[in-house]
């Protein structure tokens, strides 16, 4: 790492339109509405304000809608992808990113409509264009997911 980047600050907050700028995800599966508390290279915090109206709660449950599991892991990945964008400062826009694992993913409590999921992800390394991360997602503080996972960037 250069002595320009370990100095870089945080960057407070990247808005939906940068967003997509970052990474190549549209709805209906883009899962992140802002980007929070980014420090380049070590951590994030993604936020999504999870609506009645997301498409997945037609069907998961109609009668009692619960966010799915694997939404809220590629939530904490999209997070993870506008870290790698911002640490190598755009070198990785638009380009795919690829799971490679998901290691001890677990599922504490329901998401529901009307929560502000806060997706907190920090780098664990990288080695080439591989990149490994735990993440944590919460509501009002409340551990709501957890899981470990590396990704690939790759050219589209």
């Amino acid at each position: 790492m250069t002595e320009s980047r370990m100095t870089r600050e945080v960057v407070k907050s990247i808005d939906i339109l940068r967003i997509m700028e970052m990474i190549p995800h549209r709805y209906p599966f883009l899962m992140i509405d802002r980007v929070i508390d980014l420090l380049p290279d070590v951590s994030a915090v993604g936020v999504k304000n999870v609506s009645i109206n997301e498409f997945f709660f037609q069907g998961h449950f109609p009668r009692q809608p619960v966010m799915p599991g694997v939404l809220i892991i590629e939530a904490m990945a999209q997070t993870a992808a506008v870290l790698v964008v911002e640490t190598l400062e755009g070198a990785a826009a638009g380009k795919l990113v690829y799971f490679m694992t998901v290691e001890d993913g677990r599922f504490r409590k329901p998401v529901v409509p009307g929560d502000t999921l806060h997706i907190h992800v920090s780098k664990v390394r990288n080695r080439g264009n591989v990149w490994k991360f735990n993440g944590e997602a919460k509501v009002d503080g409340v551990l709501m997911a957890q899981a470990r996972f590396s990704a690939m960037i790759m050219d589209d």
